[in-house]
């Protein structure tokens, strides 16, 4: 029998016979960290929650191993690049199951198969005719490994690392990337759900509407680069680790001809908005121009941010997923991910954010749920199960409500609105709360009320089972362990309400999958309560004593004398203070012994250079340097570092991905030129 429930779901969020979900391959020029923990892991709840509604699931994730960067790196770290590659795709691969993530498949770009097909999907784009040579002079970021027009440069920099490209002139392969983006354009419109959420879908549109989109290059001589895919046609270059990169997510199911490929594509890819314009625009025209269907939906997150700042090595706030896992417990630290962050906005990360959210829906609701249910059927009903009596107004009403959770939930979930799924489900764990409370066993116990009793505990346990389930996803090991206290072990594959008619599993109506008289746990204290630490408490009445100060400069007379200034705002005198200057650089170096310091010899216009010393090491060659332009804080007090004297500043800024650039002016100018 088809419940109202399975139409409802049906046309809300249609469920097939498979689901293939990916995450991006992750770049290996660095350590794994928070942003690759979330991504990760909601590609592993997105994969149980269809497990959950029945269907044949496949997770793929895998490392990205080509480009100028990895050799760079590897450089840097004196191996070769497949050293460094094995090194640091082995980090990514032993953190996924520490941190309850269960893949299918780990894809490397270095693995033989995917060269082979990378190289076939190759030959079929170029035999279609989409795939020419030809000479071209472009701006070039090394960061981005890419090649960007004059059109896409902002005030003459990569609008990804705010540094001036290298001119370069060179013969390459291009791909008629253009010839698509009308038809790509007119795809997006006609399927507004191609990109989600609707954000990154209009910006996609506007890139391609904006006319800074040509062709893309697609190749790199082997004078410049070897570290790469060769390419099937011309053995004289190697592909663009771009084109090499995306190629992954069918690679790895066998196109064109592998099973996987024929019962998993097309499948959904969940990455974060900086790899927006690779996913949304190169890909779809690649598929497009060898015939290959499209994606389904592309899912685009935001960043994780510190005090609204990105994360970063250099700024010393990178957040290490294992560590907060292990402290926080495992669960506590998914379900936060998932709940704290509305899916496709950023979203600030805290440790006492963190607390406040295990606190106060972990502890008081969920756990304070399981402990007194369980508690009071053990006293009041030896911990086994009673029988359902005869339903009452509010527990008709409870049933309703709980199925509306869970319809709630499902779709919700379904539609990568994680925060609202979860707290929809959380709907029906604070009215469970509210109707022990309203209910009273302990009142019925007392008046003798067996019947009563056995019905209102049990209709509380079959609903505490309901929302176990569901929770499945993002906190498999507190499901299975709620499950296990209710006596249910966790199904291999269960259905939200599509399951076969006599499916006990099938949850549209059923209210008694708990046996009655089976013994169940007697108690329960899966989240304790956490304290909030000292230094956490400080720096929050810090921040609650900020408000009133700013309110008390505001209100400060026009009259006010100059020393009365507002807390954190710099005067006028303050900047005059400062000596800023551009100068060149003219000998960079390592210091010795020293990790992250470089040393420099800068041209200020000065009788000699200056030596200025700063700790960019971890993200900047020195011999890449020179020559280089920067602005520089000329009037600081000279200071000692390592034995050696260092006489000024140099400017930096930190980009949204997280690296790091030299503030420079826009064109050369000569070394001492005053910043005003």
């Amino acid at each position: 029998l088809r419940s109202a429930y399975t139409e409802h779901h049906e046309r809300s969020f249609p469920v097939s016979s498979t689901f293939y979900i990916t995450t991006p391959i992750y770049y290996v020029n660095a350590r794994p960290h928070l942003g690759h923990a979330y991504t990760t892991i909601v590609a592993d709840s997105l994969r149980r929650f269809h497990t959950l509604l029945g269907e044949d699931t496949w997770f793929l994730t895998g490392t990205d191993e080509h480009g100028d960067k990895i050799v760079k790196a590897a450089e840097a770290a004196g191996q070769t690049p497949q050293e460094f590659v094995d090194g640091i795709s082995g980090q990514f691969q032993a953190l996924w199951p520490k941190l309850g993530i269960k893949h299918d498949q780990f894809i490397r770009t270095t693995d033989a198969d995917h060269k082979a097909r990378v190289q076939a999907f190759l030959q079929k784009v170029y035999d279609n005719g989409d795939i020419y040579f030809g000479e071209h002079g472009g701006h070039y970021c090394t960061g981005c490994e890419r090649f960007y027009t004059e059109k896409e440069l902002e005030n003459g920099l990569c609008p990804q690392h705010l540094t001036k490209p290298d001119f370069i002139q060179e013969k390459n392969y291009f791909f008629r990337m253009s010839k698509y983006l009308p038809w790509l354009a007119g795809h997006i419109r006609e399927n507004p759900d191609f990109i989600r959420p609707e954000r990154y879908r209009n910006e996609v549109l506007s890139m391609i509407e904006s006319g800074a989109l040509e062709d893309l290059c697609i190749s790199r001589p082997k004078t410049r680069l070897e570290w790469g895919i060769e390419l099937p046609f011309d053995k004289d270059y190697v592909c663009y680790v771009w084109f090499d990169a995306l190629l992954n997510y069918i690679s790895a199911l066998g196109w064109p001809d592998g099973d996987k490929y024929a019962a998993y594509w097309p499948g959904e890819h969940l990455v974060a908005k900086d790899i927006l314009k690779p996913h949304g625009v190169f890909w779809p025209t690649m598929l497009k121009s060898a015939g290959v269907p499209l994606y389904k939906h592309l899912n685009v997150h935001g960043y994780w941010l510190i005090k609204d700042t990105k994360m970063s090595k250099s700024l010393g706030n990178v957040v290490e997923p294992i560590k907060m896992a292990e402290h926080y417990g495992l669960d506590a630290f998914r379900y936060f991910l998932l709940r704290d962050m509305q899916f496709g906005s950023d979203a600030s990360f805290s440790e006492e954010a963190l607390i406040t959210r295990f606190n106060a829906d972990l502890a008081n609701d969920l756990g304070n749920l399981f402990s007194r249910v369980l508690s009071m059927n053990a006293k009041y009903f030896e911990s086994k199960v009673p029988p359902m009596g005869e339903l009452a107004e509010d527990d008709k009403a409870l049933i309703e409500l709980a199925e509306n959770s869970r319809r709630n939930y499902v779709q919700l979930f379904g539609n990568i609105r994680f925060s609202q799924g979860l707290d929809a489900l959380w709907d029906l764990v604070r009215a469970l709360n509210k109707y022990v409370d309203s209910q009273a066993p302990w009142t019925l116990f007392k008046q003798g009320d067996t019947a009563r009793l056995g019905t209102v505990i049990r209709l509380l346990l079959e609903c505490m089972r309901k929302v176990a389930l569901c929770l499945w996803p993002v906190m498999p090991g507190t499901a299975a362990a709620l499950l296990e206290q209710l006596g249910q072990p966790l199904p291999a594959s269960e259905r939200f309400g599509v399951a076969p008619a006599g499916n006990v599993n099938a949850e549209e109506g059923v209210w008694e999958c708990l046996a009655t008289g089976s013994v169940i746990a007697s108690a329960s204290n899966l989240f304790p309560r956490l304290e909030i630490p000292e230094e956490m408490k400080e720096d929050k009445k810090a921040k609650q004593k900020k408000p009133a100060k700013e309110k008390e400069a505001k209100a400060a007379p026009a009259s006010a004398p100059a020393e009365m200034s507002v807390p954190g705002v710099a005067e006028y005198a303050d900047f005059q203070k400062l000596e800023l200057r551009v100068g060149t650089i003219l000998e960079a170096g390592r210091v010795p012994k020293a990790d992250k310091l470089l040393c420099f010899k800068i041209d200020l216009g000065e009788a000699e250079p200056r030596q200025i010393l700063s700790g960019i090491a971890e993200h900047f060659e020195p011999e890449t340097l020179v020559g280089r332009q920067v602005c520089v804080v000329a009037n600081l007090a000279p200071r000692k570092i390592r034995g050696l004297v260092s006489a000024g500043m140099i400017l930096t800024a930190e980009t949204p991905d997280g690296e790091l650039t030299l503030l420079a002016p826009v064109g050369d100018v000569a070394p001492g030129s005053k910043i005003s």
